[in-house]
């Protein structure tokens, strides 16, 4: 019986020994053909880094404000008798308005002028009677006191006919309506928004540091999402002398023709100032950088001839680089690149170094400096 127990065991011992030893003569066989094997090559697009020269400009955001933009309101309180604008038409400067009730005033006014004429009249008999001396010189300063005095009453009344008679002060475009016939308004309140549209200002600020590249008449230009694909120029008109303590920036206003009226006071606008400089810059497609956090990368193809066959080869070098500034599709390099050399510009993030590479650009994108939407 321990005889049978004893054989049993060795003869399990015997089959795991023989398995074990299956495995890992499979196992050296699989790590042998693994080091012999080489991953296929990867199919890539390629671009060459180029030379470029770049406009230097500052970009900001900003608003539109009308050039000049007032809220009409009654001047003297009255009652509305005459409406004679049509809400959002443009008007010209001293077009009428609105007109108040002015009965009253010109019923005093005609008193007013009745008075004057007398008072002319009793004016120039004085001045006859003192040139014959038949009157004193005290009675003649009465005399023409007398007539400025009701003089200037008269000038008065017709003031007051003026401001109850509302005109454009400037050019402009009208907004909506906020009086109707018959309402009677008191002094300050609201009868129409003007605002005159062209030109029109783009106001916005700019890091006290940008301040040494700033002056009057610098080219700017303005887009807005309102006008897509459009980029509107302007001139740099206007800086504030002082910098603002809170935010250490300095509030600009350029200055942009408007003449078909789209750009509207308030509107929310992009802004570039271009600056006289021009630097000479390398650029790639920034779909070639690979980014991350302890520093970007590229991967440049080098033209290498295979050890093991000597047929000429591609490979894959993954290159640190600095970048700088974007535009469009392109990015510029400050550092580790050359330019002519070629570099991979799509999925670069399923690369590695030191792999072989086949180049293939039937289906490589077109990179753009100012690309445009599709089917917006």
């Amino acid at each position: 019986m321990t005889k049978r127990i004893i054989l049993t065991i060795l003869g399990l011992l015997l089959v795991i020994g023989t398995v074990a030893g299956v495995k890992v003569l499979q196992i050296r066989q699989m790590i042998a053909a693994g080091k012999q094997k080489t991953p296929p090559p990867a199919i890539v697009t390629t671009a060459k880094v180029q030379a470029e020269t770049w406009q230097t400009y500052l970009t900001t955001v900003g608003s539109l404000s009308a050039v000049q933009g007032v809220t009409i309101a009654a001047e003297l309180p009255g009652k509305v008798v005459e409406i004679a604008f049509t809400a959002g038409t443009s008007v010209q400067k001293g077009d009428l308005l609105v007109r108040f009730d002015t009965a009253s005033e010109l019923a005093r006014l005609s008193s007013a002028e009745t008075a004057v004429a007398l008072a002319r009249i009793n004016r120039d008999r004085a001045r006859d009677l003192v040139t014959k001396k038949s009157m004193s010189r005290s009675g003649l300063d009465t005399t023409e006191a007398k007539y400025k005095e009701v003089l200037a009453k008269a000038d008065e009344i017709r003031t007051v006919i003026d401001k109850k008679t509302i005109r454009a002060p400037f050019s402009g475009r009208l907004g909506i309506r906020r009086v109707n016939l018959g309402q009677i308004l008191s002094s300050g309140d609201p009868v129409v928004d003007l605002q005159a549209l062209n030109p029109i200002f783009v106001d916005f600020s700019l890091p006290q540091q940008d301040l040494v590249h700033l002056k009057q008449g610098l080219t700017v230009r303005v887009t807005t999402d309102v006008l897509p694909g459009e980029i509107l120029t302007g001139t740099l008109t206007a800086m504030n002398p002082g910098v603002d303590p809170a935010t250490r920036n300095i509030k600009i206003q350029a200055t942009v023709d408007n003449v078909d009226e789209r750009l509207r006071p308030g509107m929310f606008v992009k802004v570039a100032v271009l600056l006289p400089e021009k630097n000479q810059v390398l650029i790639v497609p920034a779909t070639a950088v690979l980014y991350a956090p302890y520093g970007d990368s590229i991967f440049v193809v080098d033209e290498k001839t295979d050890k093991k066959t000597g047929k000429p080869g591609r490979v894959l070098r993954k290159q640190v680089i600095r970048t700088g500034v974007t535009r469009g599709d392109f990015v510029t390099v400050t550092t580790g690149l050359s330019e002519g050399e070629t570099i991979v510009t799509t999925g670069v993030f399923k690369f590695r170094n030191g792999q072989q590479a086949i180049v293939d650009n039937r289906l490589a994108p077109e990179f753009k400096l100012k690309p445009e939407l599709e089917n917006r």
